[in-house]
């Protein structure tokens, strides 16, 4: 029997697809060029050890790649997301802050746009009289406290702690806001009655001058509040923008209507009560799509939907000429 070593024909082979033994037998062959001719190594033990290695190789990869997709997930908070992404997420210009409580904490912002558009769409159905509604959504005070008021409070005080003072300030105004409507149309806090000539009738009180004119003053200048509003939000994107308008819209027809009913002017006024609920409406409808927009994000959903992004097209100051001094 000769004592020389059978090499495999290994040509149909490329150079990393060799079998594991030829491998280790064209190795030793090469490092052992000055040995005897007749060695022929253990190749049972370069098996195994070969095995053992290559399956240290696997696990620790495995958990490599384990780790740095539970880094990704770790996060996939605001901090890492695009300006336009953040933007969506929370109606507000990015702005670094301090901390992680974006990555800890969930987003406030569909949660006051939950409590927004349940107060304001029911309201403008009231303002348009269908189905014989009306009394100003007296029907909906609960709503108008305890989804309105106390949803968008509680939503701009997490936004405060978030570092977003846009929608901080959106979200607390607006839930005051819907807290004192509701007042409005309490008994006990005599806001209506208190014009009346008893002091105390709310029917009475309605139709007064004064009710009329004062609630129109206070219309007006929220109309004022919401332009600058609406100003701050062309940073953002056109459906948020779009929102500010109906909005802005529905307080100066209601600011108008107000001051035709206090100038006796009835037939004028109620219609333009009846526009600035349909206007209302609208801004509830843009609302309920901005809202469906950001609960898709929340759930990861195969696809999202637009909403016109604006950042690009309007840079910061501070992007221009650097943080304020």
């Amino acid at each position: 029997m000769s004592s020389s070593i059978q090499v495999p024909d290994n040509s149909h082979y490329a150079p990393d697809e060799l079998p594991l033994s030829a491998t280790a037998n064209l190795n030793n062959q090469s490092g052992n060029s000055n040995s005897s001719s007749n060695y022929v190594p253990d190749d049972d033990y370069d098996l195994e050890a070969a095995a053992r290695r290559h399956k240290e190789e696997r696990e620790s990869s495995f958990a490599t790649e384990r780790d740095e997709a539970l880094q990704r997930v770790r996060t996939a908070g605001s901090i890492s997301i695009s300006p336009e992404l953040f933007e969506k997420l929370y109606l507000t210009p990015k702005k670094t802050v301090k901390g992680d409580l974006r990555q800890t904490f969930g987003n406030p912002t569909p949660l006051a746009l939950m409590g927004h558009i349940l107060s304001i769409c029911p309201l403008g159905c009231d303002l348009i009289g269908w189905k014989g509604a009306g009394q100003f959504g007296a029907a909906s005070t609960g709503g108008f406290v305890f989804v309105g008021g106390v949803l968008l409070l509680l939503s701009g005080i997490l936004e405060f702690f978030l570092g977003n003072t846009f929608s901080f300030v959106v979200f607390s105004s607006f839930g005051a806001f819907w807290l004192s409507f509701a007042g409005v149309l309490i008994p006990s806090f005599n806001s209506v009655g208190a014009y009346s000539p008893t002091g105390d009738s709310q029917v009475l009180g309605l139709n007064t001058t004064g009710f009329q004119a004062s609630l129109a003053f206070y219309l007006l200048f929220w109309s004022l509040a919401v332009l600058i509003l609406l100003i701050c939000a062309l940073r953002t994107n056109i459906a948020f923008v779009l929102l500010f308008v109906f909005l802005d819209a529905t307080f100066i027809s209601l600011t108008i209507a107000f001051f035709l009913l206090s100038e006796g002017q009835f037939t004028r006024g109620t219609n333009v009560v009846k526009a600035g609920g349909a206007l209302a409406l609208a801004t509830g409808l843009v609302g309920f799509y901005i809202f469906l927009v950001l609960m898709l994000v929340a759930v990861d959903f195969p696809f999202l939907l637009p909403v016109g992004d604006l950042s690009h097209l309007m840079k910061g100051y501070q992007q221009k000429h650097g943080p304020l001094k």
